[in-house]
Formats: structure tokens, C-alpha cells, sequence
């Protein structure tokens, strides 16, 4: 609990009404996405970069921890105050679009600006900037940063690191630094940009974002591909990829999440198919629109696909689009708690994950409907159980653990976009041997030599 002088402290920072440490603030700033909470001392809003500088050379001295938190939409408890202390606030102030440079094809922003607030802003002059979130109708492109978010455009264009140009952050004791800069090559220096990007907020406050944008596609389409199994699905996905043809996203869903979404929101969908995959491809000229969709049909025609759809329009575009936009939502309809992960492994061992998650399943006698962006090996596995049930939670995490080790083998990763935060920290040590926590933590003691910032995450 945080002393009474620190809270008057923190108010000759920022004033009064940007201090809180009443029981309504603390309940709302206590939890994430993941559902979990850990009640804050006290929630502060920053209102500019000296305001952080101010507060966080403060809690340095006084060992305060500070949680920075943008949305609070992630989904491994990244922004949430398990060691009690300040939840930094960062979405009430600094939340401004600062430039649109168009000569330079960059935009400024500060950390609690909306993304899909950015992509219109953007797209308003003409320009792009192309992760999108599940999450951009109100996650921060701050939180965007500092888990490295991705999407389903991913697949063409990346994630949000392909992005990140230049990061204005404070360090704990205060200091201000800058790392990158608008030049599109820059080799002078560590890249400390680089290593702040996925960081979770535990080394440095980020207060400022230089992002990168393209030129706006005129044209995209949109098709769905309905496959006899999740096999045939995942072969089309790599050999679509190895084609010479880069969709923009290749998004797919599994029979179980097929059969949900049906359930729930009765859309003609094949609840028959093994799968489904749906794809957009983009560009500037009719033509190269054709060609792209062309090659999509014949590879996934040549690996088993039983129907190739493909939207005439916006509307129709949209429809395609629904089932897996409303994937999540729906598989809730196999149990009250969903324990969600974002695996991702190379493109090619895709058929043999989900064959292994399938055994998984089985052993485990849950049920693990999957989606995601197969067109990056990203697939979002569930474990859905009765959450009231605690037999039925040590289970899924039994199962959980499993499919953490299959990736791992598979020469894949933890996560692919959710980050690590609180409840894949106890995983770390399958995919990291203990010379590379060790360097970890070497870096978390270089930036934050109290461990006032964010800690506990990452296993850190």
C-alpha cells in the first residue's frame, strides 16, 4: 500500500484531478482482457513526456512500482498491477496524432492514440499504416509497441515492428532518450528501438511513436476457400505463400469454430468442411487483382479445396469476412473459460501443430477449436473448460503447457502477437535455456535497475 504523502506527492506533479485512488478507479484499472485482477494503490494520468519524467524519477527513488497501461485490452495481464503500486495511465492525455509528415511518409503519435483512429487520419491524405489489431477499434498504438501487435494484414505487410522508425521513452530514474529516426536507414548505435518494441513496458515508458506508412492499395478482393480437412487447409497456406502470390491476410478457421459461429449467428456457413480459409489480395491495377486471385483458386483447387468463393462487392466481402471476425465470441459456447494462446510456428510444420493439438484434444478430453493468421503461422489455440469448475482449469493448463512444448519442438514461439506478460511467464523457461534469461534479465537491470517498472512480467 502506498503511502498518503506519496499520493499529495504525485499531485504537486501532475494536479489534483489527475491523481485517483478511490475504490471506483482502482476496480476499473484492475484488470485486462485476461479477465484476471490486481487492484492498483493508486491510477495517475500523465498529461505530456515531463509529466512521466517527473513521476517516474519519483517512484525510482521511492521504490514505488509503476505499470504503464494503454487500453488494458491485452490478453496475457501485461497491464496489470500484480505488485500493486501506480497504474500509468496513458490514454486520457497523451493521446494525439502529432504529424502526418507526407513528404516523408511518417506519422508521430503519442502512445494512447487509438489505432484505428491513426489508419483514418492516414488514409484521410492517402497513406497506410497497415497493423490491424483485432483489437484497433481501441487498443493503443503504445500497447501496439510494446507487444509487438500484429493482424490479419500481417501476412504482406508485417507487424507493428516493420513499422516503428523512432521511440521517444523515459527510463526510470527519468532520463528521456530517443532511439531511431525518421531516416529510412539508420545503423549509428545500438537499436534500442528494437529492443523497447515488445518490451511490456518494462524497461522504459514509451511517450512518443515515428511510424512509418505506404501508399494506400486502390483495389483489394476478397475469397473463401471451404477444404474437407484442416491438413488440405494448412497445405494450401504455405504452397499459396510459396506461389509468387503474397495475400494480404489468409486468415483460417477449424471445424469446431466453424460450427460455433453457425450456432450462434446462423450464416450458411459449411458446418461439413474440415476448414475454412479466407484471403484478400490488394493492389493498384484490375489485372493484378485478377492475377493474384487466380493463383489463389488454382493452388488451393490443386490441395483439396471443395468451393472457391469470391465477394463481388463490399457487402459480400464483409459476409466472407464475418465468420472469422466473430470467431472469438462464438467458441464460447464450449465452455464459460477459454484459455486463449497465440502460438506460431514456420508456415510449413502448420499441418503437423494442429494434427498435434487435435491428439491433444483427445487426451485431454477438451475441446481446442483454432483460428487465426495462418498466412504468418500464427494460430490462436483454445482450451475451452467449465471455469467453475478447478478440475476442469488444471486440465486445460496441463493441455496448454502440451501445446506450448509441440510449438517449441516445431521451431515456433510462445506468442505470436498477445506478448508474455503474467500468464505465459511460467512457459518462458520451455522456449529460452537459463544463458538467455540470464541476458534478460541483464537488460531489465541495465534499464531498470530497481525493478520499479512493470515487474513480474516476462518472468523478469
Amino acid at each position: 500500500m502506498i503511502d498518503a504523502k506519496h499520493i499529495e506527492a504525485l499531485k504537486t506533479f501532475v494536479g489534483n484531478e489527475n491523481v485517483y485512488h478511490d475504490k471506483a478507479h482502482m476496480i476499473a484499472y484492475s484488470y485486462d482482457a485476461t479477465r484476471e485482477r490486481y487492484e492498483p494503490d493508486a491510477v495517475v494520468f500523465p498529461r505530456d513526456e515531463a509529466d512521466v519524467s517527473a513521476i517516474l524519477r519519483y517512484c525510482n527513488e521511492h521504490r514505488i512500482s509503476i505499470v504503464p497501461r494503454g487500453a488494458g485490452s491485452g490478453f496475457t495481464g501485461g497491464a496489470l498491477p500484480a505488485k500493486g503500486g501506480i497504474v500509468l495511465a496513458l490514454e486520457k492525455h497523451m493521446n494525439k496524432i502529432l504529424e502526418i509528415d507526407m513528404d516523408n511518409m511518417v506519422a508521430v503519435v503519442q502512445p494512447g492514440v487509438i489505432n484505428m483512429d491513426l489508419q483514418k487520419a492516414v488514409e484521410a491524405k492517402g497513406l497506410f499504416y497497415p497493423p490491424d489489431p483485432a483489437s484497433q477499434e481501441y487498443s493503443t498504438i503504445g500497447g501496439n509497441v510494446s507487444e509487438n501487435a500484429g493482424g490479419m494484414r500481417a501476412a504482406k505487410y508485417g507487424i507493428t515492428k516493420d513499422y516503428v522508425m523512432a521511440i521517444r521513452a523515459v527510463r526510470p530514474g527519468g532520463d528521456i532518450i530517443r532511439a531511431g529516426k525518421k531516416t529510412i536507414k539508420d545503423v549509428a548505435g545500438y537499436n534500442i528501438a528494437g529492443i523497447l518494441i515488445a518490451s511490456e513496458g518494462t524497461l522504459a515508458v514509451i511517450t512518443e511513436i515515428t511510424l512509418k506508412l505506404i501508399a494506400k492499395p486502390k483495389l483489394k478482393k476478397t475469397a473463401m476457400g471451404i477444404f474437407p480437412s484442416v491438413e488440405r487447409a494448412m497445405e494450401a497456406v504455405y504452397k499459396t505463400m510459396a506461389s509468387g502470390v503474397t495475400p494480404v491476410a489468409m486468415e483460417f478457421l477449424d471445424n469446431l469454430t466453424i460450427r460455433a459461429v453457425e450456432e450462434k449467428f446462423h450464416k450458411g456457413l459449411p458446418t461439413e468442411a474440415g476448414a475454412i480459409l479466407i484471403t484478400d489480395v490488394d493492389g493498384n491495377l484490375p489485372e493484378e487483382i485478377d492475377y493474384q486471385m487466380e493463383v489463389i483458386e488454382r493452388v488451393f483447387m490443386e490441395n483439396g479445396c471443395m468451393e472457391f468463393k469470391k465477394a463481388r462487392n463490399e457487402e459480400e466481402s464483409a459476409d466472407l469476412w464475418f465468420a472469422r471476425r466473430n470467431a472469438s465470441q462464438s467458441i464460447t459456447i464450449y465452455g464459460s473459460k477459454k484459455i486463449n494462446e497465440d502460438i506460431t510456428v514456420p508456415r510449413s510444420v502448420l499441418p503437423e501443430l494442429l494434427r498435434r493439438i487435435d491428439d491433444v484434444a483427445l487426451r485431454y478430453k477438451v475441446k481446442v477449436p483454432c483460428f487465426g493468421h495462418t498466412g504468418d503461422g500464427n494460430v490462436h489455440t483454445n482450451v475451452m473448460v467449465d471455469g467453475s469448475d478447478p478440475k476442469q482449469l488444471e486440465i486445460g493448463h496441463k493441455a496448454i503447457e502440451e501445446i506450448f512444448r509441440i510449438t517449441v519442438e516445431l521451431g515456433g514461439t510462445l506468442s505470436g502477437e498477445h506478448g508474455i506478460g503474467l500468464s505465459k511467464a511460467p512457459f518462458m523457461h520451455l522456449a529460452f535455456t537459463e544463458e538467455e534469461m540470464n541476458l534478460f534479465r541483464d537488460i531489465k537491470r541495465a534499464f531498470d535497475p530497481n525493478n520499479i517498472l512493470n515487474p513480474g512480467k516476462m518472468a523478469l
